[in-house]
């Protein structure tokens, strides 16, 4: 997941490009089934953007599909006049509906997966008995069908869409009251809500009371279908290249985050989390969305370059033991994000930013004061940033990267050659080790007294604990107390690589940053959450804990 604003623009975390225009998707359990003008059906991981399976059967494109409640099932719609149900597991196709019903535009399953609905191009509704395939009901309306879903309230009632006009029916083809205006309608998890989108106009109501709980408005193109988030505090809407989320859930509902990217019309969208997004695109593509704008402000967006006027991230620190994330920026800004909310919860400026021209530091909340190291001028100052002033001074000649135990006892930092250790406590140095090849800091970083050292030329890491009695660090072996995945590549202070997870018992890759996010300043990790920072300005913070071995 990526953390961010208030208040400002979505990030992509990675683009997949499919080369045929993407029409639908459906998301269950970290698998998208993505559904193209092509007549094949791929399932890529929601996680990598990787391809794990291809289904094949319909010979024509394929506009819509969704999952069954339990993931063992895909319903799909295409060009060719059929719905076919596949078995997940094996990719073969189970049944086949229909055999020139038109073009199909809408498909889902009923709560008890016993029967399918399907919306065709020639204004009829379907519905099929999954056991025998039977048509068990077939309902005309007065135009193309473009959306189907059975009501949450009454599983023997349907929903459809022909033109601008919302139909209520019941099983049997009989027509019930109200008709509505609106393009798409979509239901809370817990059925106490449902969203509208009519034109530009995105309304939150109650489903008992029908008075309205919320109100949005989208710029430019008309909003064609929205979403709730899957905890029911999220609602997103699609209109024309760009997506939308606003949060329903706080006193004073709002815009949270804008999606831009997408070059052609946004198809389908979906939540694949409660601050993750998908979205597929005439565009020929999937992009995968992180909810919050990366900056703990509205982030203003030059329209003639795209680029954001944030200052470039220098350095990240992660303390998920206090649920938090430390960013620093190069004009001395530092900002502590909320892990849980998604937010920042401070703020604060060093005065000398103008004269940190190095752009090395760190930072750590120790006993709720926050204490922000930054190496200039062939100095490390150490600044308490509630008090706005200096604490102390160090001499670091060549200083090449600097850290702050996770304990915050001690200041670690590379200078000419060699890596060095102070008390945070004492000043006193504590520890000095020669060192021969490039270095720079692991993320995984320090532990306590333990630090990390990974060596850019020979790939190899090193650890050291400065912790010990005597004059010198005692070496130790660096696979010891590193998490069960492990971070590899990344930033260092000389070259940007890209950064990827692995598996440390199974060497298996489970997750490499890709595209816009291939390289980062500066990057923390501790096995569950990774946090980057970007020369754009941007802070990413990913949480693998769905992948983390059992």
């Amino acid at each position: 997941m990526v953390r961010g604003t208030e208040a400002g623009w979505g990030t992509c975390s990675h683009t997949v490009s499919l080369g045929v225009k993407v029409s639908a998707l459906s998301y269950w359990n970290n698998s998208v089934a993505v559904g193209s003008e092509f007549e094949d059906i791929t399932i890529l991981d929601a996680i990598t953007g990787s391809q794990t399976a291809v289904l094949s059967g319909h010979t024509s494109g394929v506009y819509c599909l969704t999952f069954s409640s339990d993931g063992g099932s895909l319903v799909s719609g295409s060009g060719d006049g059929t719905v076919k149900l596949w078995d997940v597991q094996t990719g073969g196709v189970v049944k086949t509906f229909g055999d020139d019903i038109g073009l199909v535009w809408a498909v889902c399953f009923s709560a008890d997966c016993t029967r399918v609905a399907s919306g065709s191009w020639d204004h009829t509704v379907c519905l099929w008995d999954i056991q025998t395939g039977e048509c068990l009901c077939s309902i005309k309306q007065q135009d193309y069908v473009g959306y189907i879903g059975f009501s949450p309230m009454d599983p023997q009632h349907l929903i459809s869409r022909s033109r601008n006009k919302l139909w209520w029916w019941d099983v049997n083809g009989h027509q019930i009251p109200p008709l509505c205006d609106g393009f798409h309608i979509s239901f809370s998890p817990d059925s106490t809500q449902f969203a509208l989108c009519n034109e530009k106009v995105i309304t939150v109501q109650s489903t008992d009371s029908r008075a309205i709980v919320a109100e949005f408005h989208v710029a430019d193109a008309r909003a064609e279908f929205c979403y709730f988030s899957p905890d029911g505090r999220l609602v997103a809407a699609a209109a024309g290249n760009t997506a939308y989320v606003w949060d329903i859930a706080s006193p004073d509902p709002h815009l949270v985050g804008t999606f831009v990217g997408h070059t052609g019309y946004i198809t389908s969208l979906i939540f694949s989390s409660p601050s993750s997004l998908i979205s597929a695109s005439g565009d020929k593509s999937v992009r995968f969305w992180k909810i919050g704008a990366l900056s703990a402000d509205q982030v203003p967006i030059d329209p003639g370059s795209h680029k954001t006027t944030l200052s470039s991230i220098t350095s990240v620190s992660l303390q998920a033991s206090a649920g938090i994330a430390i960013s620093s920026d190069k004009d001395g800004v530092v900002k502590i994000w909320d892990l849980s909310t998604s937010l920042h919860k401070a703020t604060f400026q060093i005065p000398a930013a103008k004269d940190m021209t190095t752009g090395i530091g760190d930072a750590k909340l120790i006993d709720d004061q926050l204490i922000f190291a930054w190496c200039y001028n062939g100095k490390i100052h150490i600044w308490d940033a509630g008090k706005g002033e200096v604490i102390k001074k160090l001499d670091a000649p060549q200083c090449m990267g600097l850290r702050i135990s996770g304990d915050g006892s001690t200041l670690i930092f590379l200078s000419d050659g060699c890596i060095q250790a102070w008390s945070m406590w004492t000043w006193e140095p504590v520890g000095e080790v020669k060192l021969d090849n490039l270095p720079y800091l692991d993320p995984l970083c320090t532990e306590s007294s333990r630090v990390w050292i990974y060596f850019e030329l020979s790939s190899g890491q090193e650890g050291w604990d400065f912790g010990v009695s005597g004059p010198s660090p005692i070496s130790f072996d660096p696979s010891t107390g590193r998490p069960p995945l492990d971070f590899i590549g990344g930033p260092s202070w000389q070259t940007h690589s890209p950064s990827w997870i692995k598996d440390t018992t199974t060497g298996k890759e489970i997750f490499r940053l890709r595209g816009k996010y291939a390289s980062s300043n500066d990057v923390q990790w501790d096995g569950q959450y990774l946090v980057a920072g970007y020369m754009s300005g941007e802070v990413l913070i990913l949480d693998f804990s769905h992948v983390l071995p059992q």
